[in-house]
């Protein structure tokens, strides 16, 4: 008997997930780039409030759809019901060469980076621990999903509990004061717009708990409830620590910084926070990394399991019940990204694109709601409305980045549309089998 995946993860692990994966190290350095694109108190506090808001109606969007279809792979899922498995292969496709292994890369070195502040190590020794990071969270992640999840938990928790702490120490510093809400410069509408993207980027990867779904214990409540609950956590702690650089620090110092967190907590606790900045970043790095560890080979296997990949792929340890063969194919690629640094050309050119598919998610799920037989355990909120904006949105993005950079982004594009002639190699005769029978 073939070894089925084993349902470990219920509602707090998976509301961890979704804050974890979401809060990594951007949080700490990306405000000072929305601070130069809207350089004013009342406009930054908007930008985040907006970027949070869209983000909250696209985690509802995949928690409809999740509670729809509830099965491994997630947003290929999405993509292969909604379109054709044609779509859904892209979205492996970009997802394993360049967008998913890429940013496990990227998070990687921006942890081994810190690492790096607190014991000396060159450039060899940065990558050699970006390596291990990968090679140490794979190897967890290969053992059970409840190993990964709990440590996924555990440093969600841990790193949770940290930014409260950093909160405290910069609203309660005797520097701080509450600046004019119109303090600062004009606010242009491009300037408002490059200011919002960098805020979307900042609240990536809401959508990956959607990928352990035959994990998840109740699924159908399980994902929507944790997208819900952990979305709604990270737009608070997001507006937070952005209302406290602000209270902190001089609108003029927030711009010219490239470590608003580290420049904040010193202003509020003198030169020796500095460590204590850097294990945060640490923690919180090694931590969305686990769970963008955990959430990548499930769409592999997925992929693998109708026929899309090699079959190997979608083998399922008979002990721990991960897809193993998965978790080494991307521990190994992604390795490889983060020992090279060629992750960065191909993360750069590819990682706008995944807002095409999310707005096709939100359009797709208008088609679907029109689709007899649909019926999902949760309904996204804001009807009809809510996914026509988010796909607007979606698709600004995609043109303002095409716009900034027309031969990176058309690279980019091309990488992805490679995948086409590769899938119509690949796929099975006939229809691609349903993974629910």
């Amino acid at each position: 008997m073939r070894a089925a995946l084993r349902r470990t993860i219920g509602l707090p692990a998976a509301a961890a997930m979704v804050v974890g994966t979401i809060v990594g190290a951007s949080i700490f350095v990306q405000p000072s780039e929305v601070s130069r694109a809207v350089p004013s108190f009342g406009g930054i506090l908007l930008v985040w409030v907006v970027a949070g808001a869209l983000t909250w109606f696209g985690a509802s969007v995949c928690a409809e759809l999740a509670s729809a279809y509830p099965e491994t792979g997630g947003v290929y899922v999405f993509l292969r019901e909604m379109f054709s498995p044609a779509a859904g292969f892209l979205w492996g496709w970009a997802m394993f060469w360049s967008m998913h292994s890429g940013i496990i890369a990227a998070i990687a070195v921006v942890f081994a980076r810190y690492v790096g502040g607190i014991v000396t190590l060159g450039d060899a020794g940065v990558r050699a621990v970006a390596v291990a990071g990968i090679l140490v969270l794979s190897a967890l992640n290969y053992a059970g999903v409840r190993p990964g999840s709990m440590v996924q938990t555990g440093l969600t928790v841990v790193k949770v509990l940290a930014i409260v702490v950093l909160l405290a120490v910069l609203f309660g510093s005797p520097t701080s004061r509450v600046p004019a809400f119109g303090a600062g410069g004009p606010i242009a509408v491009g300037g408002f717009f490059d200011a919002l993207v960098a805020g979307l980027f900042a609240f990536g990867g809401w959508h990956m708990v959607t990928y352990a779904a035959e994990e998840t214990r109740d699924p159908q409540r399980t994902i929507p409830r944790a997208l819900m609950i952990g979305t709604a956590v990270v737009v608070a702690l997001y507006l937070a620590l952005n209302a406290a650089y602000l209270t902190v620090l001089p609108l003029d110092h927030v711009l010219a910084s490239t470590r608003v967190a580290a420049d904040a907590t010193q202003a509020a606790a003198g030169r020796g926070a500095e460590t204590a900045i850097s294990l945060l970043v640490v923690v919180s790095a090694f931590g969305a990394m686990s769970g963008i560890v955990l959430a990548g080979p499930r769409v592999y296997y997925a992929m693998a399991r109708d026929g899309l990949l090699f079959g190997w792929m979608s083998a399922v340890h008979p002990r721990f019940r991960t897809p193993f063969a998965a978790v080494a194919a991307q521990a190994v690629w992604a390795s490889v990204l983060a020992s090279t640094g060629t992750y960065r050309a191909l993360f750069t050119r590819v990682v706008y694109t995944e807002w095409i598919f999310f707005g096709a998610l939100a359009l797709g799920l208008l088609r679907l709601r029109r689709t007899p037989g649909y019926a999902p355990a949760f309904r996204a909120a804001g009807g009809a409305a809510a996914p026509l904006v988010f796909a607007a949105i979606s698709a600004a993005v995609v043109v303002n980045q095409i716009a900034a950079d027309p031969r990176e982004s058309l690279i980019g594009l091309a990488l992805v549309a490679a995948g086409l002639p590769v899938y119509y190699l690949w796929k099975p005769k006939g229809a691609v089998p349903d993974a629910r029978r």
